[in-house]
């Protein structure tokens, strides 16, 4: 909630913006050439020559153009710095580039030292169920994270450690993959089970997770980033940003969401809303209705080529719609990981009962919606729940021809179905956008050039399948839309008056270059409060 602006404020405790077009995203100035500021919210936008009387100093952009500060709808800053250490993965396509990646990494280990890797794509396994044996994992503790980070290849000596000789019951649909004999295989699928080993990996000290923090804020701010909607609270999140704090300010704005998992008491993640700092806070929770189309854990209104993902994460779908309604009356915001169309339904369908019987009391949304037939599509049209969509999941692993893994389970009819954003947007949906950053490089650039292209913007020329965004719609994902998915629109998203004075400053004007250029656009200041911090 903003706090009223001082009335009494001297010229020399403001500051005018000034560049050669602004865009404001407020219908009543959309354009403008100046930004004046004062106690890290905007004061008034117009003409800088009309406003430059009013400002003690001027921070002149030149013939920047600045745009409101940029906000990732989805991304994991804490655990992501689990999540990336050891040997990035993501460009390998085969599994001679795999085995030889990993060998070069273990060359460089000490005896009995872990072997981590990040970022596997299954495509590498040719239709085949992942394994140990496939990657030639040894004797070796190895821990390697598929790239949708929900499920991992462990080496045997892994399972061991972790006393795994054979399959499990779980709360959730995660699964201990095992041969014809119940030996397993290496394969975990999803959390319940990747936990089993994830929980016997060293940690990083406190100052190197610190360190890496403060590389990851560094690099997000240098590409724009003003803000973010972080999908985790888990430890040491809290330690991290209050450690921050205590010695400065956070370099960006970060809104909070722990988890809450299957078998999960709802008051863990009740009794954490309302925790804040000066520049963080939680603001809501994430929840799993599915798993993933790539890892056969989605939850799809049928089978998938290989006669999976035809259930929800939560075995107990009573106990998923207790847990919304409990955290949708105590006015908590949710959002629900619902990657298959059927997840998405049924999640969409309980919010609007929620909003049918208690009233509007959260602001809900869905992380992903992968693939989604057209008469779905329109259920998103009643605003019970915000789209928060994920561009380059589409356009970074997928491919044209329909080779990918995601695109061979799925099917073609399904594949048309897919990634539908601008079809979301027709209906007048709100679409967030963001990169789930660590499965997705953090940059939106590219993600708002991709959304245009239907395509990676520096890779293969033939679009996916799907209607792309508009320039100004891929911005919107970012800005305005970012604001209405987590309730922050009265204060967020756009440049007026009242608002905070988070800004991006461009080279060239966003809405106006070509796609291509848009990714590799420089960002020549990025202002949070009023101030400069990249």
């Amino acid at each position: 909630m903003n706090t009223p602006l001082t009335t009494s404020l001297t010229t020399e405790r403001v500051t005018l913006h000034t560049a050669r077009l602004v865009h404001t995203l407020d219908d009543r100035t959309p354009r403008a050439s100046g930004v004046l500021v004062g106690q890290g919210r905007i004061l008034a936008v117009g003409e800088a020559a009309d406003l430059r009387p009013r400002a003690g100093r001027v921070i002149d952009h030149g013939e920047a153009v600045i745009t409101p500060g940029l906000v990732d709808g989805h991304t994991h800053p804490v655990h992501g710095l689990d999540g990336t250490i050891g040997v990035e993965l993501t460009g390998a396509r085969t599994l001679s580039d795999v085995r030889e990646a990993l060998a070069a990494a273990e060359a460089e280990l000490a005896p009995g030292q872990w072997l981590r890797g990040w970022g596997l794509n299954p495509v590498v396994f040719a239709g085949a169920t992942p394994s140990a044996a496939a990657l030639g994992l040894g004797e070796r503790p190895a821990y390697i994270s598929m790239y949708d980070a929900h499920s991992a290849l462990v080496s045997p000596e892994a399972l061991r450690r972790a006393g795994i000789d054979g399959p499990r019951d779980f709360t959730s649909v995660s699964r201990i993959d095992c041969d014809a004999d119940g030996r397993p295989t290496g394969y975990l699928l999803e959390s319940e089970a990747a936990e089993l080993v994830r929980t016997l990996l060293p940690s990083p000290s406190a100052e190197e997770y610190a360190e890496r923090f403060d590389a990851l804020l560094r690099g997000m701010a240098g590409a724009g980033l003003t803000g973010m909607h972080a999908m985790d609270f888990d430890h040491p999140s809290e330690d991290l940003v209050r450690c921050v704090e205590e010695t400065g300010d956070l370099r960006m704005r970060i809104g909070f969401n722990p988890w809450l998992m299957p078998g999960h008491d709802v008051r863990s993640v009740l009794d954490v809303q309302g925790r804040r700092g000066r520049r963080w806070r939680v603001e809501g929770v994430k929840l799993f209705v599915d798993g993933t189309i790539d890892g056969g854990t989605a939850w799809l209104e049928y089978a998938d080529a290989h006669g999976e993902s035809v259930d929800p994460l939560w075995r107990d779908v009573a106990a998923f719609r207790d847990a919304l309604t409990t955290l949708h009356r105590a006015g908590v915001n949710c959002a629900v990981h619902a990657i298959g169309d059927r997840g998405v339904r049924e999640t969409l369908l309980i919010f609007a009962e929620l909003r049918a019987t208690y009233g509007p009391l959260a602001r809900h949304r869905i992380e992903h919606i992968e693939t989604l037939p057209e008469e779905h599509v329109e259920l998103f049209g009643s605003r019970v729940a915000a789209a928060s969509m994920q561009p380059l999941h589409c356009t970074f692993f997928n491919r044209a021809d329909r080779s990918d893994n995601w695109s061979q389970r799925l099917g073609d009819h399904r594949v048309d179905d897919g990634f539908p954003w601008a079809q979301l947007r027709d209906v007048g949906a709100v679409v967030a956008l963001g990169t789930d950053w660590p499965i997705a490089p953090y940059d939106p650039r590219w993600t708002m050039a991709d959304a245009q292209l239907r395509r990676h913007f520096d890779g293969e020329l033939s679009p996916l399948a799907g209607k792309p965004l508009t320039a100004l719609q891929a911005l919107e994902g970012y800005t305005t839309h970012a604001a209405l998915a987590s309730g922050e629109e009265s204060h967020r998203g756009r440049l007026a008056p009242g608002y905070d004075a988070d800004l991006t400053v461009w080279s060239e004007d966003p809405l106006a270059v070509a796609p291509e250029e848009l990714a590799v656009l420089p960002v020549v200041g990025t202002v949070l409060d009023g101030e400069v911090v990249a």
